[in-house]
């Protein structure tokens, strides 16, 4: 099964013959390789409009499609779609119940889609092997895939689909073209990319179609122009021509199948036989003691007990030997560790041999298309659609590698499809997130509105009417080293709550010590009253300071309150408003270090010196400052998302002095809130809101923080289960929970390490039954959910770059950024888009970004520390 490259260029050379054959009037009744002409003779320019119906038949679902075609010069469509079975009673049945079925679904369709007062023309995919004399007719040759109906083959399939559909009086159709899957492939792959003039369908069947030159075609009158042909090459070596490179194991695989003798390259290479072709050699090598010490199991002599996703999965070598063990394990095979490693060594080279064969018989195409068109050197584009080419995962770059050493004078892109039997489905996905991907000038229109919210912050009469706060902290400067002593810090910003003891020594071995312990607050308590939330945290404070054996100390205790708070002065903070789940009445408007205070004395078991009310952001700008001293900006970007920075006193009108800099929490999340970006917020964002906590507050938040990105991916899951681009269209009682889509969820999906059967591990995980095309979609939608978050954020932070420039009056500023949260840390990607984003935006700015080591905890007890310096200085 191993083949060299001389052998490929043969087959190559083999499968050009074979194409000749087809293609002449005398030849082609005795050639295998059909190349039937699909009577489409152009590729789409986008001049295409309308509105028209689809029926899909030749996989396991029957597909029903309402495609409209707009002509508005940016070649957008929309496709509604609806899939139904195909039971083996009306695959394996007679041509009238199939038919009947067909026009029964169509009409069924057509109800639910308020569609029968309409005349709409009709586009038939029938992927199967059909001799065209024109667009609109189709003899049957023969049945491929799991297809055996009776009475169809050598008649007109698109008669017997009018008369079936003549049955139905209520609606009005006119059939106007038949089309095979491998074209649709091609003409969906040439509405994105011109240059596509090849189509590639390798899953449980294979084919290829492409342009050919009219002049070639002696099949078809006239000599102008191009036509598509489609090869139906899995019939190649039908006549004998691959008889030297069949196998033993090839053989008796062919023996075995519903039609021997028939579609042998298909049976050497397309996902439906690759797994019985690696069962036989399996069972050959156990029969002859190289496997299983010898003991044949039931799986082994069972057909079809080995299919080609464990083939995939077997395939893992990132994995080590687990998936294998565990697959053959599941079979009651009980391999050894060697056996494992065979077993892996099998599957790779009859996959492997695959990839060969197709990129042999895809060069010879590359090829012919390249002569025909008189270049020494050309570009095209193949479109490609089929599970073993996705859902395999070494299947795609060995094809890619094979091609470019057997054609090198061709550069060839490979696009994948996305359902190019619904020919559109691709278009409507795009719609979909089309208003997701923000292009630069709308990323500088949120830059320059940003600045001009920050800005208005900072004055006076903007005070109780501006949306972002732009809150005085009283922090007034930064650490310099010389801090120490034993410091309290308190923790509180999501669904837990930290207490820590902080000792910083200063000097030349200058360090922070940390010790903490974690307490959950549960949901009752956190939607409870504002006295029982406090009295729970007095309570947590209680059991460190006993745990850490310093009840009888009275130290000073800096408290990290993530919230937005207005502050009079370092150690007063009033709550503003609530975000990130938390509802404790009677806090609102109220200083929560009173109540803080108020809460201990109630215990009345110990007292702290409460010297600051902290923001988690200022704190991972203290933390980082420690480190760098140019770190004047601080970020979080996790559960929520918010910036802080070192602000010029002169221009903080509602604080009195002009000397110095304060740092201003900006809470940037509330931008937006007066209407400001609702032009870029889709009915996704909307429907998030509408159904959060806080309905029309913290609109920024809601689009860029983690706590709300799996929500909205949810929602837009929802919408294109509806369209049927998902999940069969099914929307299951998982994917009605609120909130099951976590970040984390995210995170994980969107890891290039993560092959597709990963990804369908974890929606299986959260109920969702996928298939790899669901999965693809669904990485695809993760992802431009968290680029448009990293980017949205990145022009929010360009804002606050560019003011610190302008503050100090330099050409270029060099400046550090600390960050924090989850978002930046853990997403594979958030950090890179967020970083090229301020680069794209900021370009005079040299922006150095540093991870934040615990921000809420160091950075409370650093700012309680500077806070203590500063007061003994004026003391002083």
């Amino acid at each position: 099964m191993r083949l060299s490259d001389d052998v490929l260029l043969d087959v190559m050379a083999r499968f050009q013959a074979e194409m000749v054959k087809g293609l002449g009037r005398d030849t082609n009744p005795t050639a295998t390789v059909k190349m039937l002409p699909s009577f489409v003779r152009s590729l789409p320019d986008g001049s295409e409009k309308g509105e028209f119906l689809a029926v899909d038949l030749g996989g396991s679902q029957f597909r029903a499609h309402q495609v409209k075609v707009f002509d508005d010069g940016r070649q957008s469509s929309q496709l509604e779609s609806k899939s139904y079975p195909t039971p083996k009673e009306v695959t394996q049945g007679n041509g009238a119940e199939l038919f009947d079925y067909i026009a029964d679904c169509l009409s069924d369709f057509m109800e639910t889609r308020n569609l029968k007062n309409k005349k709409l023309p009709l586009g038939f995919t029938f992927s199967f092997p059909c001799r065209q004399t024109k667009l609109e007719e189709g003899v049957l040759l023969a049945w491929t895939k799991h297809f055996r109906v009776r009475g169809v083959q050598d008649t007109d399939v698109v008669s017997s689909l009018r008369r079936a559909l003549q049955k139905h009086q209520d609606i009005d159709v006119d059939v106007l073209a038949l089309v095979n899957d491998t074209v649709g492939t091609m003409m969906t792959c040439g509405y994105d990319d011109q240059r596509c003039e090849v189509g590639l369908i390798i899953g449980t069947g294979t084919n290829a179609c492409y342009m050919e030159e009219m002049r070639h075609i002696s099949l078809v009158e006239g000599d102008e122009g191009r036509m598509c042909i489609n090869t139906e090459w899995g019939a190649f070596g039908d006549d004998g021509a691959l008889d030297d490179l069949r196998t033993e194991f090839d053989r008796e695989l062919d023996l075995g199948s519903l039609n021997p003798g028939k579609q042998l390259f298909e049976k050497m290479i397309s996902s439906l036989y690759l797994g019985e072709l690696v069962r036989l050699i399996l069972l050959k090598m156990t029969k002859e003691g190289l496997l299983f010490n010898g003991k044949v199991s039931t799986a082994l002599l069972t057909k079809g007990k080995i299919e080609m996703k464990h083939v995939s999965a077997m395939e893992k070598y990132k994995e080590g030997l687990s998936n294998t063990k565990e697959i053959l394990t599941g079979l009651n095979l009980f391999p050894s560790e060697e056996d494992c490693v065979a077993v892996q060594h099998v599957c790779t080279i009859v996959s492997f041999r695959s990839a060969n064969l197709c990129a042999a018989a895809l060069a010879a195409i590359l090829t012919r298309l390249r002569e025909n068109k008189k270049l020494l050197r050309m570009r095209t584009t193949v479109g490609i659609d089929g599970g073993l080419y996705k859902t395999h995962p070494k299947f795609a770059k060995r094809l890619h590698k094979a091609v470019r050493r057997l054609v090198p004078t061709c550069d060839v892109r490979f696009l994948l499809s996305a359902g190019g039997s619904g020919r559109g489905a691709r278009r409507r996905l795009d719609a979909a997130l089309a208003p997701f991907l923000l292009p630069p000038g709308t990323l500088r229109e949120v830059r320059d509105k940003m600045r001009a919210e920050l800005e208005y912050g900072l004055k006076r009469e903007a005070q109780g009417k501006a949306t972002v706060k732009m809150l005085p902290t009283y922090v007034c400067g930064t650490p310099d080293g010389t801090e120490k002593g034993k410091f309290l810090a308190l923790d509180l910003g999501g669904t837990n709550f930290r207490v820590l003891l902080v000792k910083i020594k200063s000097g030349r071995r200058r360090s922070v010590q940390m010790y903490n312990k974690i307490f959950a607050i549960p949901l009752e308590i956190m939607q409870g009253t504002g006295e029982e939330l406090f009295d729970h945290i007095v309570q947590c404070i209680a059991e460190f300071l006993e745990y850490m054996g310093i009840k009888g100390a009275r130290l000073p205790l800096g408290f990290t309150f993530s919230f937005p708070c207005r502050q009079a002065s370092i150690d007063k903070g009033t709550l503003v408003g609530w975000t990130k789940g938390f509802k404790a009445t009677d806090c609102e408007g109220e200083d929560v270090v009173d109540m803080l205070r108020e809460a201990i004395r109630r215990r009345n078991e110990f007292d702290l010196d409460i010297v600051a009310v902290v923001n988690d952001t200022v704190g991972t700008m203290m933390t980082c400052g420690y480190e760098d001293p140019n770190c004047e900006i601080g970020l979080i970007a996790g559960t929520g998302s918010n910036v802080c920075y070192m602000e010029d006193m002169k221009n903080i009108e509602i604080v009195e002095g002009n000397e110095g800099k304060m740092c201003i929490n900006t809470e940037w999340g509330a931008f937006g809130d007066n209407g400001c970006i609702d032009y870029i917020r889709t009915k996704y964002d909307r429907e998030v809101d509408e159904g959060s906590l806080n309905p029309g507050k913290q609109r920024y938040e809601k689009m860029t923080s983690g706590m709300y990105l799996g929500e909205i991916v949810r929602q837009i899951l929802i919408d294109l289960t509806k369209q049927g681009l998902l999940f069969r269209g099914h929307i299951s009682e998982s994917l009605r929970k609120r909130g099951i889509f976590e970040t984390k969820f995210l995170s994980q999906i969107e890891s290039d390490r993560l092959a597709l059967l990963q990804v369908r591990r974890i929606l299986q995980q959260l109920g969702l039954d996928s298939t790899c095309d669901d999965s693809i979609i669904v990485k695809e939608v993760c992802g431009v959910v968290s680029t448009r978050a990293a980017r949205l954020c990145g022009a929010g932070l360009a804002a606050v770059v560019e003011k610190k420039r302008e503050n100090r009056g330099v050409e270029r500023l060099q400046i550090t950024v600390g960050v924090d949260g989850t978002l930046y840390k853990l997403h594979p990607h958030f950090s890179t888009v967020l970083r090229e984003t301020v680069k794209e935006l900021a370009p005079q700015c040299d922006v150095t970004f540093m991870l934040s080591e615990d921000g809420s905890g160091k950075g409370a007890a650093l700012i309680t520390a500077v806070a203590k310096r500063l007061h003994n200085v004026g003391q002083k």
